[in-house]
């Protein structure tokens, strides 16, 4: 005698609703049931590579739950001696396989392959490994491929061509031949990749993981001679806090410089000062355009990865791309500038490192734009995930360090700049610059113009004067494509274009841990929160950037703070 009703299935004997899931695996997750995958992600096409997440009837028929939908009076088993007996035989399938460098890998302890192995209770491998040595791809300044950890599920596959629309990699060849691979089996680094990472976050097993650069970093700090200055994103504040034991939207600047000056950082500052001048610059720029009336829309060019992605797919929209340099680029530019034969009593070089939530800014800083005389203006380049391996290598208690403050002089930014980290932050940002109404009932109701929010596509209108400003806001790469083929066809039309690479913007950067869509929204509002207790809410009216303009970017604007990504 079943129990089951209308729109109910029974789940190991449990009646559960169904509300319009897509698939056994939601209605399964929803019932509190952790039902293992290695190839499903909700924003993913669905691939049923892994079989990890069979199912069996009351018939005794296997189903796999992230391709089968739900029907109502479905009656299913999840934990059957059969199911664990095939997950077992999967996962010795895989391992056998599987480069099993386990404990040096930069995956260990987030491996979903190690996970399960654990939980399926592996023990021996009872087949012979075959698989033949593969050299790994270390070409790309960004992340690391390792075929040998690789275990075709395609979750890098479907990333890197459906959220991201770059198709860097893709399947190879057939049977136990295939592997994943580059077109025409070329690096990383010759390849179509932008470097953003999203194919890293996507990887259970670490076969592509970020490029490590904290010996980099180690060794500047023991050097006695070395004068060392870091400067850290606004969305790592809010990106390392449930790895280190706080919540996902508290704000962990202070945390951060102390952990920073305790490893041996001579001076730390915040990235939201170089987002302050990018503001300031990029407003200029636009409003410049816009009286013009040239080169509209005006596309943002703060992410590393879009501006890679606009010269190897888009090259002719480059000249719509905003001149301005990065946060980043504009910040270590000055920072540079000012300790350049100016060096502290007792040091003979300056290194400059960078803390970014982001994989591609190790490229961005690699560009030959950004080197004086041959000299980087960002020497090193750390992602929040090294950042919370030097804290643990250190063996410092992070949650229990007492909050530090920003060095001077470079001491100061606004709310404008914090919320860069977050997708909608940078049009926010300028709008705040421009508008002509300064009171707080104007900045309110610039934060629910339309800006704000996850999604992958947002389209606004602003009034500027009489004139009305047509805004979109992107973040996600197969977004950023979808809408410039609309422009380019007609379709749609703006003044300003925002683009963030990553979905979310910086916050869900690859060199962030990774998180679910509900902890990242988390992340968002923690830097809203930080915006919305700062003093200073608007770039111009930061102190420091009247002084910064006043001297050492006195006629020197363009040299500092702007690059031309067109190639004559």
């Amino acid at each position: 005698m079943g129990i089951a009703t209308e729109n109910m299935m029974i789940i190991d004997g449990i009646p559960v609703p169904i509300e319009g899931e897509r698939n056994l695996l939601e209605v399964i997750r929803k019932a509190g049931i952790h039902m293992p995958t290695f190839c499903y992600h909700s924003d993913l096409s669905i691939y049923g590579a892994c079989r990890m997440c069979m199912v069996e009837d009351q018939r005794g028929r296997l189903q796999f739950a992230c391709s089968t939908p739900p029907q109502a009076g479905m009656d299913i088993k999840t934990n059957t001696r059969r199911l664990r007996n095939y997950r077992r035989r999967i996962i010795e399938l895989l391992l056998a396989e599987h480069c099993r460098d386990c404990t040096t890998c930069q995956n260990n302890g987030h491996c979903r392959l190690q996970t399960l192995a654990l939980r399926f209770g592996v023990k021996d491998i009872p087949f012979e490994r075959t698989a033949p040595q593969v050299e790994m791809d270390a070409s790309s300044p960004c992340i690391v491929r390792n075929p040998g950890k690789c275990i075709l599920c395609g979750d890098c596959v479907r990333e890197c061509n459906e959220i991201q629309a770059v198709g860097a990699i893709d399947f190879a060849f057939r049977g136990s031949e295939a592997r994943i691979s580059t077109a025409f089996d070329q690096p990383l680094s010759e390849s179509l990749c932008v470097g953003c990472g999203q194919c890293a976050v996507a990887c259970p097993t670490g076969a592509i993981v970020i490029h490590d650069n904290i010996d980099d970093l180690w060794n500047a700090i023991d050097d006695p001679e070395a004068f060392v200055t870091c400067e850290v994103a606004p969305a790592v504040r809010v990106g390392l806090g449930r790895e280190m034991g706080l919540a996902d939207d508290e704000n962990a600047m202070g945390r951060i410089i102390a952990a920073l000056h305790r490893m041996g950082v001579d001076e730390v500052y915040d990235t939201s000062t170089g987002a302050d001048l990018t503001v300031i610059e990029e407003a200029n720029e636009f409003i410049d355009r816009l009286n013009k009336g040239e080169k509209l829309p005006i596309f943002t060019s703060c992410c590393p990865a879009w501006v890679q992605y606009a010269e190897k797919f888009y090259p002719e929209m480059l000249p719509n791309v905003s001149t301005c340099r990065s946060p980043l680029g504009m910040f270590a530019a000055v920072i540079k500038d000012r300790y350049r034969g100016n060096l502290p009593a007792g040091k003979k070089r300056h290194v400059h490192v960078a803390v970014m939530p982001c994989t591609a800014k190790k490229y961005e800083a690699a560009r030959p734009e950004f080197k004086v005389d041959g000299e980087p203006n960002t020497d090193v380049v750390i992602t929040t995930q090294e950042l919370i391996r030097m804290i643990r290598e250190s063996g410092i208690a992070f949650s229990q360090l007492e909050p530090e403050s920003i060095d001077m002089p470079f001491g100061t930014m606004s709310g404008a700049g914090i919320i860069f980290g977050v997708t909608g932050g940078v049009t926010e940002a300028v709008l705040r610059k421009i508008a002509q109404d300064n009171s707080r009932a104007t900045l309110t109701a610039l934060s629910y113009s339309g800006v704000r929010g996850m999604e992958g596509v947002k389209e606004t209108t602003v009034m500027y004067g009489d004139r009305e400003l047509r805004i979109a806001v992107v973040s996600g790469l197969a977004h950023a494509r979808d809408l410039i083929e609309a422009i380019k066809s007609g379709e749609k039309s703006y003044d300003l274009v925002e683009v963030m690479a990553c979905p979310g913007g910086c916050i869900s950067g690859a060199g962030q841990p990774a998180v679910s869509r509900d902890r990242r929204e988390k992340r968002g509002h923690g830097l809203y929160n930080s915006d919305r207790v700062s003093s200073i809410k608007r770039s111009q009216d930061n102190p420091l950037m009247r002084e910064l303009y006043a001297t050492t970017l006195k006629g020197r604007e363009h040299e500092l703070l702007h690059v031309d990504y067109v190639k004559e």
